[in-house]
C-alpha cells in the first residue's frame, strides 16, 4: 500500500477530492471506487468519500482493482514497417487511439493487433503487445512486443533510456536556439485532470532535447526534432507549451496555437532505434511525415 502524510495543501479536502490530487485514482468518481473496495485508510480506520481531512493524517491507499474489458479482434488496416516472431514496428496514424480505455473501447490499435498477430505480450489486461504509447493525435512509430520475453527486453531498454525516439514537431513562434535542453519535471495538473504540467516540487524528472529544423518567420512557426530521454505522458507537448512555444494544433496546451493547423498537434515520431530482444542487433526506423503534416508545411512561409 502507498502511505501519504496530509500537508497544509489538502487540509478540509474530501478524502475522495484527495484521494484524486494524491495519484491515488484518476478521477473523484475512480476514487470513491477505490473507497467502496476497501482499499483505503485514514490513520488505519477506514473513512467515508465525504471525511474532511486534518493535518497529518496518514492515508494509505492500495491499487483500484478494475474489471478486465472485454477486447475484440477488429480488421483495422496497419502501416507495418517491420516484423518478426519477436517484435512488430507501426506506422500509427493520427487519431488513432492506441489501446481500449475511457470511451475508446472499439476501434483501437490493441483491436487491430489482435487481428493481425496470432501471438502478443500480455502487457496487461487492455493493452496487449503495447510497450510505449503516442497520443491518438500523434502519428508515428511503435515497437509492439509479440511475446512476454520480448516485452521485457523492450520494456528495459525503455527504463534505461537505450531505447530512443525522436519526433518532428511543428511548433507556434520563432524559436532562436539552434538547439536546446528542457529539464523539467512533470506531474498531473491540479487544476485540470486531463493535463499534465511542469511540477518543479513533486513532478517526476523529465528531459526532451530539441534542435531546429527549419524557422518559418513570416508565419510564426518552427519545425523541431525533439529526442526524449525520459516518456512522460503528453512530454513534448507539457515541455514546448513551458518554454513558450507550444505545439500547432494542439487541443490542451497552449493558446493561440491552433490558427495555423486545428486537426490535433502537429508532433510526429519519425524515428525509433532499439535492440532486438532476441538478436540484441541495434535497430533504427524511420517513418515519413503523414500527409497532413506535410500539406501544413506546404503553406507556411
Amino acid at each position: 500500500m502507498t502511505q501519504k502524510k496530509i500537508d497544509e495543501t489538502l487540509v478540509g479536502k474530501r478524502l475522495d477530492e484527495a484521494l484524486f490530487l494524491l495519484g491515488a485514482a484518476p478521477s473523484r468518481s475512480k476514487a470513491q471506487k477505490l473507497l467502496k473496495q476497501g482499499k483505503v485508510f485514514v490513520n488505519g480506520k477506514v473513512e467515508k468519500a465525504h471525511y474532511p481531512l486534518e493535518l497529518g493524517d496518514e492515508v494509505s491507499f492500495g491499487e483500484l482493482e478494475v474489471e478486465a474489458p472485454s477486447l475484440s479482434a477488429e480488421d483495422i488496416p496497419l502501416d507495418i514497417v517491420y516484423e518478426d516472431d519477436d517484435i512488430l514496428v507501426l506506422n500509427k496514424p493520427a487519431g488513432l487511439v492506441v489501446h481500449p480505455g475511457n470511451g475508446h473501447q472499439e476501434g483501437t490499435l490493441v483491436n487491430a493487433l489482435l487481428h493481425h498477430c496470432e501471438t502478443l505480450s500480455n502487457g496487461g489486461t487492455v493493452r496487449p503487445g503495447i510497450v510505449h504509447r503516442i497520443d491518438k493525435d500523434t502519428s508515428g512509430l511503435l515497437v509492439v512486443a509479440k511475446t512476454d520475453e520480448a516485452y521485457a527486453y523492450l520494456a528495459a531498454q525503455l527504463s534505461d533510456h537505450s531505447m530512443h525516439r525522436e519526433y518532428y514537431a511543428l511548433v507556434l513562434g520563432v524559436i532562436l536556439e539552434d538547439e536546446g535542453k528542457i529539464d523539467a519535471p512533470i506531474g498531473r495538473s491540479k487544476k485540470e485532470p486531463l493535463k499534465n504540467c511542469v511540477d518543479l516540487q513533486k513532478g517526476k524528472e523529465s528531459v526532451t532535447y530539441f534542435s531546429v529544423v527549419k524557422r518559418f518567420r513570416e508565419s510564426k512557426a518552427t519545425l523541431i526534432s525533439c529526442r526524449l530521454l525520459t516518456g512522460r505522458t503528453h512530454q513534448i507537448r507539457v515541455h514546448m507549451e513551458y518554454i513558450g512555444h507550444p505545439v500547432l494544433g494542439d487541443p490542451l496546451y497552449g493558446t493561440g496555437n491552433r490558427k495555423l493547423y486545428e486537426g490535433g498537434q502537429l508532433l510526429h515520431a519519425y524515428r525509433l532505434t532499439l535492440r532486438h530482444p532476441k538478436t540484441g542487433e541495434e535497430m533504427t526506423f524511420e517513418a515519413p511525415l503523414p500527409e497532413h503534416f506535410e500539406k501544413v508545411l506546404s503553406e507556411l512561409k
